[in-house]
């Protein structure tokens, strides 16, 4: 398995536990018991929970605006975390080519959400990306 695949399904698992248990704090420390401290999986999954912590109002307006007749709190919990999850890869992180950012964020919506996730999720993230103004200054994953 990839090792950016494997941290970014991490990610979107401690991003759905946060989301579920309306924990705001960002503390997800616990949550990385899956991931050797110290390994490339680790740093990528900690830059990207961190990084959607960090921006996840941001992120959220950025959803709100593209996700026709669905508002955030409507959505299933696992596709408004791939879309954090993807959003956040989208703007922020510039050494991910889109269409592996949209790939990856399909997969997870096919593999732990609904039927509907797959379609839905690459509907979003195809409008985000082709109408969403990236931040002038763009982060790292890896720093």
């Amino acid at each position: 398995m990839n090792i950016r695949h494997r941290a970014r399904e991490i990610a979107l698992q401690i991003l759905y536990k946060v989301d579920i248990a309306r924990n705001e704090s960002g503390e997800v420390a616990s949550y990385m018991e899956d991931l050797h401290p110290g390994t490339e999986a680790r740093r990528y999954c900690e830059a990207l929970v961190s990084g959607v912590m960090e921006k996840r109002s941001a992120i959220d307006g950025v959803i709100d605006g593209f996700s026709e007749n669905w508002k955030m709190d409507r959505m299933a919990v696992v596709d408004r975390n791939v879309l954090r999850l993807a959003v956040y890869e989208l703007l922020y992180v510039e050494d991910v080519p889109f269409k592996v950012v949209i790939d990856e964020a399909v997969e997870l919506a096919k593999r732990y959400g609904s039927d509907e996730s797959g379609a839905f999720i690459n509907g979003v993230l195809d409008k985000v990306h082709r109408e969403a103004k990236r931040p002038q200054k763009k982060m790292h994953a890896a720093q």
